[in-house]
């Protein structure tokens, strides 16, 4: 054997398939045990190998399992098994407990008493090695076994490096190629496996196309009897801010944080975002200039609104920046996490949004329920024992009202205005002058006397 070829097989295997180097040689003595087993062994046999690269020498060893009376099926129990149709279990399967009796077999079992003839410390349970003759011929058919062996072997090993380097990766962003197309399920390639973007992680309204390129997210690896499958999303609330993430600095830096992040796929999304150092602004650090960063967010996602809010600690003023980008003229916090909210009768339907969505948004980023009111609903009045803030609230939101209402008047109107005050004052003046004459004529008019008549 050219043990130098063979060495650059095993790293080229090694490199090709991502798995170990010693993976592939455990693979190939697993192989080697095979053929010995099918040309050399017994029925029944648990043949191991030892193979060494540096000089190609393959040493074998029988295992056999320490076992006593308590650990074999008597012959009753046989029979009633049997009667029942149950076969016993003789090995363990994968994953599961090694089985508590067994059927006593020469080639895999020896007794404890034999056993410490020539180890005196073993111990039930335990497993001995006996040395074999190594052989170095092998038949056509023991060499197609092990050739079976060591493709199966390297399959599993390669599925298993997979889904542990992936099942790592949950919860992360990851940039795919769509393949292609099975009716509603898009099969992403992204890298060593094919990941499976199912109906209801899609963005609904959204058309993928074979060899699109799209940016997703890794949200659980499945075992199925075929081997593990990556589960994508498109949907899910974290891929926008995993997008952040990679277009803004500041929140990969973790200067700014996403608080909290409430999303309806393919129409809205509203996150909160606060700053962790003074001078850094959470939302410009998001939008960018000019928009840049946040664009690059909503192309990705194919035209998704994004509204960027401030968090804050206090839930009122939370609660009135969620609903942005309505005007907020007041919020009132009640009992059982509701809230109460008033706006101006012009901003009620920016305030609710189209099919409701701005408010439901706002509901579920703040956990609060959320009640809206317009301004000429007034707030119910506090109980004499209630908060003086609710009913300083309560004022400060009927001042505002009552300044809202009220209309500047246009120079149209002070020109009327005067003009009925002319006319009003010239009508006064008027009724004066008739008043004086009235009085002057009765001064004048002499005072009838008694017994004299005018002729």
């Amino acid at each position: 054997m050219d043990i130098k070829s063979f060495k650059g097989a095993l790293a080229q295997i090694a490199e090709e398939r991502g798995i170990s180097p010693e993976r592939v040689i455990e693979t190939i003595e697993a192989a080697i045990a095979t053929a010995y087993k099918k040309d050399y062994g017994q029925k029944g046999q648990k043949i191991k190998a030892k193979f060494n690269p540096s000089s190609g020498d393959v040493k074998f060893w029988q295992i056999k399992l320490v076992v006593d009376n308590d650990m074999l099926y008597t012959d009753e129990e046989l029979e009633e098994m049997q009667e029942r149709k149950e076969i016993p279990q003789d090995e363990a399967r994968a994953g599961e407990e090694p089985p508590k009796k067994y059927v006593f077999n020469p080639e895999k079992h020896i007794m404890i008493d034999e056993a410490k003839k020539d180890y005196p410390k073993i111990k039930v349970g335990e497993e001995i090695e006996i040395a074999l003759v190594s052989k170095q011929d092998y038949g056509r058919i023991a060499a197609q076994t092990a050739k079976q062996v060591i493709l199966q072997k390297i399959r599993e090993a390669e599925k298993e490096t997979v889904s542990a380097e992936y099942r790592s990766k949950e919860g992360e962003i990851i940039s795919g190629i769509v393949q292609r197309i099975e009716g509603h399920t898009i099969y992403i390639d992204i890298g060593k496996t094919l990941g499976i973007l199912n109906r209801e992680e899609q963005i609904p309204g959204e058309f993928y196309r074979p060899g699109q390129r799209l940016k997703l997210y890794i949200s659980k690896v499945e075992e199925t009897p075929k081997g593990s499958v990556v589960i994508l999303s498109r949907a899910y609330p974290k891929l926008v801010s995993r997008l952040f993430e990679l277009e803004v600095p500041e929140v990969a830096a973790g200067t700014v944080v996403i608080k909290a992040i409430a999303r309806e796929p393919g129409f809205r999304t509203k996150i909160a975002v606060e700053s962790n150092e003074e001078g850094v602004d959470p939302i410009g650090a998001c939008v960018g200039q000019r928009g840049t960063r946040i664009m690059a967010v909503i192309n990705e996602l194919g035209g998704e609104k994004i509204d960027v809010i401030t968090f804050d600690e206090k839930p009122e003023k939370f609660i009135a920046n969620s609903l942005s980008p309505a005007k907020i003229i007041g919020v009132k916090v009640e009992d059982k996490n509701t809230a109460t909210v008033f706006v101006p009768e012009d901003q009620l339907s920016l305030a609710i949004g189209k099919d409701g969505r701005n408010v439901r948004l706002a509901a579920q980023l703040t956990g609060w329920k959320i009640d809206i009111k317009p301004t000429e609903v007034e707030p119910e009045p506090a109980d004499a024992e209630g908060s003086g803030e609710a009913k300083e609230e309560g004022a400060e939101v009927e001042g505002k009202k009552a300044k809202k209402t009220k209309k500047p008047a246009t120079a149209k109107a002070k020109k009327a205005k005067k003009v009925v005050e002319d006319e009003e004052a010239e009508n006064d003046e008027a009724d004066v002058e008739n008043a004086d004459e009235v009085d002057a004529a009765d001064e004048e008019k002499p005072e009838p006397v008694e017994g004299v008549t005018e002729e």
